[in-house]
């Protein structure tokens, strides 16, 4: 499984962006994907996941705020209210079979 990334950059606080990753490659029976993101000096910690089922799990520092939505080939991250304390990298994750799959991660700098 491979998964491009985009939709990263700068954003004044309470504007909005929208993040997406692609999997491509033998992608049938994907579980889940999600996104994570991780700041300078912190652990990478969950954003959002929704499953194949459509269970969605958004955390609390960004629910109301983020939606996940995906078809399990795409799956996009939209930010809105955004804060500077969303500032970090982004990361696609695909659960397939047991396994993580990691995208490269994507910087997503909130700043005026």
């Amino acid at each position: 499984v491979q998964l491009l990334e985009s939709g990263g950059g700068l954003v004044q606080p309470g504007g909005s962006l929208t993040l997406s990753c692609a999997a491509s490659g033998n992608i049938l029976g994907i579980a889940a994907m999600g996104w994570y993101r991780q700041a300078p000096g912190n652990q990478r910690d969950l954003v959002a996941v929704i499953t194949s089922g459509g269970l969605t799990t958004h955390a609390e520092s960004v629910e109301g705020r983020f939606n996940i939505s995906s078809d399990m080939k795409t799956v996009n991250l939209r930010m809105n209210m955004m804060k500077p304390e969303d500032t970090a990298v982004y990361y696609c994750d695909v659960r397939h079979f047991g396994l993580d799959y990691w995208g490269q991660g994507t910087q997503v700098t909130v700043s005026s």
